[in-house]
């Protein structure tokens, strides 16, 4: 009894049920970072013998699952023994109609490791399992020793390919569409010239030679890559001819040592984050989400910073303790418990369609019915996160601002520094840390937020980035990839469901990582500057 009234028990308790927690998020982050990492590393290929109905099927393939099937699902008697269910990656989608087939250990005849077979990955219809033969290049068929050197050239051509589509012909585009907008806008204010109507004639025949050329380069760039082609064997023995424009890499994972098994998981891991995403996220990489989610938190966090800060300088600082202010902080607590799906129809009734319908119609008439700032953007996104996040930012800052003892201010105006001075020299700096506090706490959770940004801005794939060479630089109304939606559209929205599961897991633990980058920079700034003002608080 005695240890119990001491509060030792409470102590215990408290302490198990941390550590119960830690273990339980570090187990999570393991698992998947675990299940996301090992996506990236070079599986052994095998070549099986499989029962298919009264044939027997020769395949190659990755063992992807296994999973033990009792004897009663099989329909057999309760002493026959368990089976064992293999889920294979087969892929070669093109010829086979799927990239898996599931098969029982006991329809297996043989299972091998064929030393040349050989991933091919495609940009289009998935890996290919096979074993090369030979190259096509410019007609005449080579050994396929020549197929390191021809798959450089493709690369590099293909590099140049998608240089030229994404920056020099959407540079053209941007530019007459600009043209088109300041015809439109003079023609609304019937004040078009035609020394002016001269002029944007002149420069959009002078762009659009431009484009014919760049197109005329790109069409000739497109004939050399597509020229070329690889000779691939299948499991069955057909030989099957890819053009060289659709393979992106290929690679032997059984003639792999472990340091090469490395190397390519590295080089993996490094075109799933800076790749574009392809056939509908499952494959490719992730790098506009990437931008775009981090883009999104950082500029919510430079809107709701000062709001947040600002308000609660005047709830603790100027306004009195009455029945105004108690209301007003209930409300602010009300608002942290309201579910985000609202945030999110609030920002699209009131932000897109309102906010953004006006600002159209006052500065972007031109553009009109095609909408500027009327539809959903980063801009938006931005604007609702930094609401759903603000009664965080409020009571941190209230709570750091509160704890400034009475006396500092007190002596600074005794000195004869202005109420604001004293604010802007003393106190602010001293509630620092709790502000940064509530900024960490508020990019944590709007960097995992989809369901208000799947109505005010983020969609499955953008286009653009919101940043490119075209003035204003910085393009605050395009639409944007999300990590958190990423996950979402690759986990439940894909056709190939077995195929995106591991694309899920990496993603996830991506995004993990993002904000364990962001909250590590905010920590990092909020401990300079406690380190920087601790001489205020002695």
């Amino acid at each position: 009894m005695k240890w119990i009234k001491s509060g030792a028990p409470w102590i215990w308790l408290t302490a198990g049920a941390v550590s119960l927690s830690l273990l339980a998020v570090l187990g999570l982050l393991l698992l998947i970072g675990w299940k996301g990492l090992s996506f990236f590393w070079p599986t052994t290929l095998y070549q099986f013998e499989i029962e298919r109905g009264e044939h027997v099927e020769i395949v190659i393939g990755e063992v992807y699952g296994r999973e033990t099937v009792s004897s009663y699902q099989l329909g057999l008697s309760v002493d026959a023994p368990d089976a064992q269910r293999l889920l294979i990656k087969t892929a070669n989608r093109d010829v086979e109609g799927s990239d898996f087939i599931s098969v029982l250990d006991q329809h297996i005849f043989s299972q091998t490791v064929p030393e040349n077979a050989a991933v091919i990955e495609r940009s289009r219809e998935g890996d290919f399992f096979g074993f090369p033969v030979a190259v096509i290049n410019d007609g005449e068929q080579y050994p396929v020793a020549k197929l390191g050197e021809l798959l450089d050239e493709v690369t590099e051509t293909r590099e140049l390919i998608r240089q030229i589509e994404k920056q020099e012909i959407g540079a053209i585009n941007w530019s007459l569409e600009q043209l088109r907008l300041q015809e439109r806008k003079l023609q609304m204010a019937a004040s078009l010239t035609q020394e002016e109507q001269l002029a944007i004639e002149q420069q959009r025949l002078s762009l659009q030679h431009n484009y014919h050329q760049l197109a005329d380069q790109l069409t000739e760039m497109r004939v050399l890559i597509e020229r070329d082609a690889l000779v691939v064997r299948d499991a069955k023995g057909a030989l099957h001819t890819l053009p060289m424009s659709d393979v992106l890499d290929i690679w032997h994972p059984n003639q792999m040592s472990v340091l090469q098994k490395m190397n390519h998981w590295r080089k993996q891991i490094g075109k799933f984050v800076s790749d574009d995403p392809r056939e509908a996220n499952t494959e490719g990489g992730v790098f506009p989400a990437i931008f775009g989610t981090v883009l999104m938190v950082l500029l919510m966090s430079v809107i709701v910073t000062p709001f947040g800060v600002i308000a609660a300088i005047y709830l603790n600082e100027y306004a009195g303790n009455n029945a105004f202010t108690r209301l007003i902080r209930i409300a602010i607590i009300n608002l942290a418990g309201v579910p985000s799906i609202v945030y999110g129809v609030f920002g699209l009734g009131f932000f897109v369609y309102m906010v953004g319908g006006t600002i159209d119609n006052l500065f972007y008439a031109e553009s009109l019915p095609a909408p500027t700032f009327g539809a959903p953007g980063i801009l938006w996104s931005a604007l609702t996160l930094a609401i759903l996040t603000l009664p965080v930012v409020i009571v941190s800052t209230e709570e750091g601002l509160s704890r400034v003892p009475q006396s500092v201010r007190e002596g600074s105006l005794a000195l004869g520094a202005t109420q604001f001075e004293t604010l802007w020299r003393i106190v602010l700096p001293m509630a620092s840390p709790a502000i940064m506090t509530g900024l960490i706490l508020a990019v944590a959770r709007a960097a995992g937020e989809v369901a208000p940004l799947m109505l005010v801005g983020v969609v499955k794939m953008a286009p653009t980035l919101p940043i490119d060479a075209n003035f204003p630089y910085l393009h605050l109304d395009r639409k944007f990839m999300h990590l958190g939606y990423h996950i979402y559209d690759v986990g439940f929205q894909s056709p190939n469901i077995e195929a995106a599961r591991p694309l899920v897991y990496a993603t996830s633990f991506l995004l993990v990582l993002v904000i364990v980058s962001l909250n590590l920079t905010a920590i990092g700034i909020r401990n300079h500057l406690r380190d920087k003002f601790r001489s205020l608080e002695q």
